[in-house]
């Protein structure tokens, strides 16, 4: 596979051993103290110190606090590892957590005051004013698509609570994304990442904003997902299983420009309360929020079922997504992942108020997200 360059709106270099464009580029920049951000996890892991051997030539510094759902602390250990290294730039590498935080902590290093000052919902946000420093993203998951992505979700430390801060400033200058860095992924991950992908493109395609560009990308992301999905985690080693995975994440990201809906609205909530996978959460909420939205936007179901190569029409959809789950390793409802019922009157909560639930195709209300939830458990 050669490496293929493109801009939606962010340079993108795809391909296998897009990795190793990495030094040259900062090199080329100028740049010669990057803050490598990455997780706990991976930083352990033989396919980061490979990264980190790469950037030999530079005097790269690692920052691998991140874990679990992205937090205000992590972003503020992360911004200090920046200060005491005399960074000059931000290479983050890793899933979405990683990434958002990568952009947090470019973002922190040249502002005052805490991150969330600066999320859309803050009262007074305020104002991203210094130029960022320079950030290449290199997802290491298909799932999130962050490194495409000009916003960042990161929980509020204690509550747990997620916030976003959104803004073109955070868009990555340059994503390195190659095949090879997902090869590693557990089953459980690839699925639960894909998932994510797939429920980004299927929900900003049926949110009812208008904007046609994002429909036609959610629609051939979702292909693309459809068919490689199942591949990618039946056959780890399948380079285009995983290129297929990898672009319709960076697809789904781009579409939900146009906003998402209740699925997310309930992932995010399960997300706070009970710490669970982003991906598993929309898995595990797909069906009876689509099932319900189903009858509200028919047609656009239609066009979902054949992108996914489906006959029978919308109806085929849901099925499909079931057995998928089935195939992949999915399996029970919310009770078997850890939820418990006494956790459901917080989680409608969140739900009920969460900024996604605002473009689902059919308005829904604190009842309706209860029997989500329970019809889900």
């Amino acid at each position: 596979m050669s490496i293929s360059r493109f801009a939606f709106p962010t340079d993108i270099r795809f391909g296998v051993g897009a990795r190793r464009l990495v030094a040259d580029h900062l090199h080329e920049r100028g740049l010669c103290r990057p803050l490598i951000v990455t997780d706990r996890a991976l930083a352990a892991l033989p396919s980061f110190a490979e990264f980190r051997s790469l950037l030999d030539e530079l005097q790269p510094a690692v920052f691998d606090g991140v874990f679990g759902n992205p937090t205000t602390d992590q972003v503020a250990a992360g911004s200090g590892a920046y200060a005491a290294h005399g960074a000059d730039c931000v290479v983050g590498f890793g899933g979405g957590a990683a990434l958002d935080v990568a952009k947090l902590v470019a973002l922190m290093a040249v502002h005052d005051g805490d991150v969330l000052d600066y999320a859309w919902d803050h009262p007074q946000p305020r104002a991203i004013s210094a130029v960022l420093p320079w950030l290449v993203l290199l997802p290491t998951t298909a799932g999130t698509g962050s490194e495409v992505g000009r916003s960042a979700v990161v929980s509020e430390t204690g509550s747990g609570i997620k916030r976003t801060v959104f803004a073109p400033q955070l868009l990555a200058k340059v994503v390195f994304a190659d095949p090879e860095l997902t090869v590693g992924l557990p089953p459980a991950v690839t699925a639960a990442t894909g998932f994510d992908a797939l429920t980004h493109n299927i929900e900003s395609y049926l949110s009812p904003a208008w904007h046609p560009m994002c429909d036609g990308i959610a629609l051939e992301g979702l292909r693309l997902g459809a068919r490689s999905l199942a591949l990618a985690v039946a056959e780890p080693a399948n380079l285009q299983a995983r290129a297929d995975m990898l672009i319709s994440s960076m697809m789904g990201a781009v579409a939900f420009q146009k906003d998402l809906g209740s699925v997310h609205a309930c992932a995010h909530a399960l997300g706070a309360v009970c710490g669970m996978h982003h991906g598993l959460a929309n898995a595990l909420m797909i069906e009876p929020v689509l099932a319900w939205n189903h009858e509200a936007v028919p047609a656009r179901f239609d066009e979902l079922a054949h992108a996914a190569g489906l006959s029978g029409g919308g109806a085929a959809l849901l099925p499909w997504l079931k057995d998928l789950k089935q195939r992949i390793g999915i399996t029970g409802g919310l009770a078997a992942h850890g939820v418990e019922p006494q956790q459901l009157d917080r989680l409608v909560e969140l739900a009920a108020a969460d900024f996604c639930g605002r473009t689902n195709p059919r308005p829904a209300t604190a009842a309706d997200y209860r029997r989500f939830f329970e019809q889900a458990l």
